[in-house]
């Protein structure tokens, strides 16, 4: 796949290589001259100049990649990026450092894709690794694993069980955990699984339907048995 990225900081850095390293290609548009610098020697192709202009995010190709993500420290310029990504009808990702008004946040999320917060996740990191969790997972993603999400059904034989202490096939792990229209969170060590719960599964590709499968409690035997 093909993306624009806008930003060329810590964040907009990490992500870049992290797409680069899974065969993606990434195109950067960076207003400092030295991350621009950076960025070109990184290896990407890069553009100088400043995100809200159309005519530079037209010129780096914004026509012809499949997302956007505008991740500087600038709302303003995040949001003029996307405007112009939702303009050609492609995936708009954007990043907030604050937690602003119910309102905005609400009038931002309908205009775009995803918003990120990459304070907030530091902080939601460093309360979990204070409360004794589990955010190594997270460090585990990569080129070869995905992510997903499995809703835990009513007769699930996972429910009561803690949510760290259970084991997936092939070494698939949970990165983060939800009930019923609440947001998934790095689950904590006395989380239990219930009905109706969200699990955000790593995991090889290849084995994320034996984690659906032991979710729903499906019996092995018996779809050998149907496949036979």
């Amino acid at each position: 796949m093909r993306f624009l990225i806008v930003g060329y900081g810590r964040v907009g850095l990490r992500t870049s290589q992290i797409l680069a390293s899974e065969g993606h290609e990434v195109t950067i548009v960076e207003q400092n001259a030295e991350k621009v610098a950076k960025a070109s020697d990184d290896g990407f192709q890069a553009h100088q100049g400043d995100g809200q202009d159309e005519r530079l995010l037209e010129q780096a190709g914004i026509a012809d990649v499949d997302a956007i993500a505008a991740l500087t420290g600038d709302l303003n310029a995040n949001f003029a990026a996307c405007m112009a990504g939702k303009a050609h009808d492609i995936r708009t990702v954007m990043r907030i450092d604050e937690d602003y008004r119910e309102e905005i946040y609400e009038k931002y999320a309908a205009d775009v894709d995803e918003i990120v917060y990459p304070e907030r996740l530091g902080a939601a990191g460093a309360k979990t690794a204070l409360l004794g969790g589990d955010l190594n997972v997270l460090a585990d993603l990569t080129e070869t694993l995905t992510a997903a999400t499995v809703d835990v059904p009513a007769d699930s034989p996972l429910i009561g069980s803690r949510v760290v202490e259970v084991e997936f096939p092939s070494g698939a792990r949970v990165y983060a955990h939800g009930r019923v229209n609440e947001p998934l969170n790095i689950p904590l060590p006395q989380a239990t699984i219930e009905a109706g719960d969200r699990l955000a599964i790593i995991a090889d590709g290849s084995s994320l339907g034996d984690v659906r499968a032991m979710v729903r409690g499906d019996d092995p035997d018996a779809d050998a048995e149907a496949g036979a």
